[in-house]
């Protein structure tokens, strides 16, 4: 089907969404890049797709705004009649870690927005389509964090278990429309988002000994965006080395 070539990719424009933008435009999709500010790094990012030959466009807006997401999902279908985006990788997310005992409701308020509601507003605006067309695949980013839970992250953990457990709820509302929801749970993943972390003394904790690479979560995302993993879902795989297993 025509329709199934695009992927919808949120927070794209760097470290696990940029690597995830190119492998699944290296499978032959045509990736919608979704980045809310960064302008210069999103360009980089459509400029790398299409270097390796595939193509792309940019779609910039705040995945936790409702009308913003609806407004830009309208006309992305006014400008592409007849086709609709088969693949949605929810990987919009950030970190602002405190102990619980000093955050503020600011910091709590918009991790969990980003990642729960931004999960909401954009899977809700794709999923009509995809039930219609009896072909989906939602991927959703989620983290060590959601499962194990991590010191400073109550924030953080809670938005990322939250996202493990609609992941599991929505896989069984639509798994008889041959749409999968699964979630990926990377460990630590040498990003911008852990630039501030202790490599040397964390590495000694996993038993792989290293943080993993982007492109190690994104070999996995693809897998799951492909027709070959129709029976898996309602899953939630862990990238992290033997961190916690």
């Amino acid at each position: 089907m025509n329709g199934r070539k695009y992927a919808l990719v949120t927070g794209g424009s760097r470290g696990i969404g940029r690597a995830v933008c190119l492998k699944l435009s290296e499978m032959g999709f045509n990736v919608l890049i979704n980045y809310r500010s960064n302008d210069a790094e999103a360009e980089k990012v459509l400029s790398l797709v299409r270097d390796s030959g595939g193509d792309g466009e940019l779609m910039k807006f705040d995945v936790a705004d409702r009308a913003a997401v609806e407004a830009a999902v309208a006309a992305w279908k006014e400008a592409h009649p007849g086709d609709y985006i088969p693949v949605l990788v929810n990987n919009a997310g950030f970190r602002r870690d405190a102990l619980l005992v000093w955050m503020e409701d600011n910091d709590w308020n918009a991790v969990i927005d980003v990642t729960l509601k931004g999960f909401l507003n954009v899977t809700r605006c794709l999923l009509q389509d995809m039930l219609v067309s009896r072909f989906g695949r939602i991927i959703n980013i989620a983290s060590l964090s959601g499962i194990k839970g991590l010191p400073g992250q109550t924030n953080y953990s809670a938005a990322k278990g939250g996202l493990i457990a609609a992941t599991k709820a929505l896989a069984q509302e639509i798994a008889r429309k041959k749409v999968t929801v699964n979630a990926v749970a990377p460990g630590f993943i040498a990003t911008d988002m852990t630039s501030d972390l202790d490599e040397s003394q964390l590495k000694k904790l996993i038993p792989a000994g290293r943080f993993g690479r982007p492109e190690e979560v994104a070999s996995l995302v693809g897998f799951l965006a492909s027709e070959e993993s129709g029976y898996i879902t309602g899953e939630v795989i862990s990238v992290n080395g033997g961190l916690y297993t």
